[in-house]
């Protein structure tokens, strides 16, 4: 049992280091040398932002020292600058799922400042001054520390104090609901808000639309035009079939690998004043084999892949198979697209399901060929995956509880006698090494569970990230929460358990509020060393650092080595849940745990509010669709608290005042109700409402807004845009794999590559039939008017391509035509290159 000493100990511990770290960092941040880690958003922006605002343009080693003595008094400005931008312009800068993410924790500083107030004014002064445990003791029931007096376990039985606690309970519980209710209507109105300020994306246009029925008369690409042509003829634009491009994929990633490592060999040969070639072993991992020049070796192999990659690509341009019975569909407006993914399309409802489609750098390609009728079955088996896992990880949590009581470890182990003895070693081992463990433990879970969701079969990153969230959750609860609770005190008891039976329930009334020194010391490990940590950001500052000195040697090299990182809301969300829980739990049990998670959620502000300004850019916008899921998670938590504390009540023979505890979990299940109820549908549908509000201010603005130049290629799968008729986005040499020039003949042959892309009935062939087969029709470029013949949009300048990466995939950008001016009512390069650069950005600009 953690006792005031081990608390103290850890306390020392954690915090000694978290300053140290903060200091560290405070310094590391101030030196222009590490602008790139510490400022690496504004750097990827081109905004020269370092430790004094500008990085100073002066030569020798101010350049990456900085001198200034005076700079070192406001080493410590760098906290008092990350809180000072509005959460309007932090909404700007880095998205509202950034601003909700804060939001979230500055709910926990309200909700849980004014609990501590309460506890330490009225439930501690109650529970130090009565005597239950010290009558305990005396009969040898149980044994305690200082610290435990605090609890509630010092109430004496059926004493009348509990009624204090009865009120507090439901003080706290209406002081919650009303922040989260607050809460949940802000954040609902600040979503509305950003879809209604936001400028034209490709998801608010488009649906995925999934279990497409095989038609025998046509293919699906027409099948799916023919379909959406007759049932919403008046906002149908064009469709952009889902092909199974895995196989694809893997084959331009494998080969970008090697062109990653022979740029780094030539960076190290550069170095060099005499170069050597280097060699490797053609065996696996390089470990055997013929030894051979390395970097000729994997200039053979890239052309290996190269040819591999063009008969892939072939393949699945060409085959039937590789079309999946998916397809983004995108209309001409948002009023469009919101009545089809809110609509039944068919009255065999298990055919034409619609929904939202995730914008274009949310989307998980690798899922998209999983047939729709396999998903139930793979999340079944990852759902019993999970359960086993969450079992299975009741070992490490009793390995932990050893640690945290080392008197049962001595009487199982005894020659560990000699280190328990020790009570330096002992209180550091007791205070620190528990929550240090249990931390360590954690590390790799998210990751395993986040290869679960994947399998899962979701079609979106930030899907992937609220489902690996609430498997994380749900660790956290049964595992660390509970498993520490039951598991923990029922190792400690085992004897009094066998001895007296009757002493049970007893025994474990006082044991669980114990517990809460144990959390106390996890709370210091994960959120003051944690996040001093996270913010020092040492692996992507021996990173950047190792990349610069052998690796860059152009401006575009500095650029790929700046680390940026992101928020990982896979784990940050269960951990601030969490937080929520033991807080919500322990305030009236043990109000002590308080001020320790104040602390943390202050920390957490504060850390997280510089990262996300200066070091963090968000993979996907989901304009906070994660808020649902956290809402729950504190639901959960009040549960909780509820549940715990009628047992305590009943089990403290408090008959006067037990009944009265019974309508909160009641009341508090009515309030969830209400709530998603009334809020929750906001986070799944847009508003026709807001969706015709937006349509109309837009077109009266920019009445030549050119919806279809952002949207004909923002869905197609990334290693295929070389291929997108109409656009001709090939790459060099290596890219161009010949599929071009078949898209580009007047006549395709029999099984030549299907088009990509299905136009609307605003499209330049809407007189087509709409069941004539793509690839039986020369492919026609998109544009506002007119039409223009591929082979001549497929001319390029020599010096136009310059390769970029998207997601493992080679994404090409195009610098427009010379003739620009007189081609300005037809497609051009300039479009493409505007298409392409909104697809990279996800901020979709119009063409004046």
């Amino acid at each position: 049992m953690t006792t005031a000493s081990d608390l103290l100990t850890s306390f020392g511990i954690n915090g000694v280091a978290s300053v140290v770290i903060i200091g560290l960092f405070s310094i590391l941040k101030n030196q222009p040398l590490n602008a790139r880690v510490y400022f690496a958003k504004w750097q990827l922006k081109g905004e020269k932002v370092g430790p004094t605002g500008s990085l100073p343009a002066g030569t020798g080693i101010r350049r990456y020292i900085n001198l200034d003595a005076k700079s070192y008094i406001h080493v410590m400005d760098w906290i008092k600058d990350c809180l000072r931008m509005p959460e309007a312009e932090l909404i700007d800068h880095a998205g509202l799922d950034s601003a909700v993410f804060l939001r979230l924790i500055l709910l926990g500083l309200k909700l849980f400042v004014p609990l501590t107030v309460v506890g330490f004014v009225v439930l501690v002064p109650l529970n130090v001054t009565d005597k239950q445990l010290s009558n305990d003791l005396k009969d040898k029931a149980l044994t305690y520390d200082a610290l435990d007096t605090i609890t509630i376990s010092n109430i004496s039985t059926a004493s009348r104090r509990l009624w204090a606690h009865l009120v507090a309970a439901y003080v706290y519980t209406i002081w919650a609901c009303w922040l989260l209710f607050r809460e949940y209507r802000n954040i609902v109105a600040l979503r509305f808000t950003f879809l209604a300020l936001q400028i034209a994306r490709p998801d608010q246009f488009t649906i995925l639309c999934r279990c497409i029925p095989e038609d025998p008369d046509e293919p699906i690409a027409t099948h799916v035009d023919h379909f959406f042509r007759v049932n919403h003829p008046d906002h149908y634009l064009l469709s952009q079939v889902v092909y199974n491009a895995n196989d694809l994929a893997k084959l331009v990633k494998r080969r970008a690998k090697l062109q990653n490592k022979i740029t780094y060999l030539q960076g190290v040969m550069d170095k060099k004043l005499k170069p050597a070639r280097p060699t490797v072993k053609t065996g696996y991992w390089g470990l055997w084999g013929k030894k051979v020049d390395q970097i000729n070796y994997y200039d053979d192999e890239i052309a290996k892949l190269t040819d591999q990659i063009t008969a892939e690509r072939m393949r699945v341009l060409t085959e039937d198979k590789a079309v999946m019975p998916a397809a983004f569909v995108s209309f001409e407006t948002r009023w469009g697209a919101a009545v089809c993914s809110q609509t039944v399309q068919s009255r065999d409802l298990s055919k034409w399901l619609t929904e939202w489609a995730p914008e274009p750098r949310d989307v998980y390609w690798a899922n998209l060929p999983i047939p729709y009728h396999r998903l139930n079955s793979r999340r079944l088996g990852m759902l019993i995956l999970t359960i086993v896992l969450v079992i299975f990880f009741f070992f490490p949590v009793t390995f932990v509880q050893g640690f945290a009581n080392l008197q049962q470890l001595e009487r199982n182990l005894p020659f560990l006698k000699p280190i328990v003895e020790l009570d330096v070693l002992k209180s550091a081992i007791q205070g620190f090494l528990p929550g240090l463990i249990l931390k360590i433990f954690l590390l790799a879970l998210p990751y395993v569970l986040n290869i679960m969701t994947r399998f899962e079969g979701h079609v979106s990153y930030s899907r992937i990230d609220k489902y690996a969230a609430a498997k994380y959750f749900g660790f956290m609860v049964v595992n660390v929460f509970l498993g520490n609770v039951l598991v923990g005190s029922a190792f400690e008891q085992l004897k009094e358990f066998i001895d007296r039976p009757t002493q049970i329930p007893k025994t474990l009334a006082q044991a669980v509020p114990m517990k809460a020194t144990f959390f106390i010391t996890y709370i210091m490990v994960d959120g003051w060393t944690g996040l001093a940590v996270t913010l020092m950001r040492l692996i992507p500052l021996l990173l950047f650092h190792f990349r610069s000195a052998l690796m860059v040697r152009t401006t575009r090299d500095l650029e790929r080595a700046t680390p940026v990182g992101t928020i990982e809301l896979n784990t940050a969300l269960p951990q601030l849940g969490l937080y929520f829980i033991l807080g919500l739990v322990y305030a009236v049990i043990s109000p002590f745990i308080l001020p320790f998670i104040v602390v943390s959620l202050g920390a957490s502000y504060v850390v997280n509010r510089n990262q996300i300004l200066n070091c963090y850019e968000a993979k996907y916008e989901s304009a906070a669709a994660f808020w649902p899921h956290m809402f729950g998670y504190i639901i959960i938590g009040l549960l909780l608290k509820h549940l715990t504390l009628i047992g305590l009540m009943a089990l403290k023979e408090a008959t006067s005042s037990t009944p009265f505890l019974l309508p909160l979990p009641i009341c508090t299940l009515i309030f969830y109700l209400y709530c998603k109820n009334r809020f929750e549908e906001a986070f799944h549908s847009y508003a026709l409402e807001e969706a015709k509000a937006k349509d109309t201010i837009e077109r009266a603005r920019e009445p030549d807004l050119d919806v279809r130049a952002f949207l004909e290629n923002a869905y197609i799968h990334p290693t295929l845009r070389s291929v997108v008729a109409g656009n001709d986005l090939a790459g060099d040499e290596s890219d161009d794999d010949g599929a071009d020039e078949l898209m580009n003949r007047n006549l395709p042959p029999k099984n030549g590559p299907k088009t990509l892309l299905s136009r609307g009935a605003s499209g330049e062939n809407q007189g087509d039939s709409p069941t004539k087969s793509p690839s039986k029709t020369p492919t026609k470029p998109l544009s506002r008017g007119g039409s223009q013949d591929v082979s001549n949009i497929s001319k390029r300048s020599e010096n136009s391509t310059s390769r970029e990466k998207l997601e493992g995939a080679e994404v090409v950008d195009i610098k427009p035509l010379d003739d620009l001016g007189a081609q300005r009512e037809s497609i051009s390069d300039a479009e493409s290159l505007n298409s392409q650069t909104m697809l990279l950005h996800g901020r979709p600009k119009s063409i004046v």
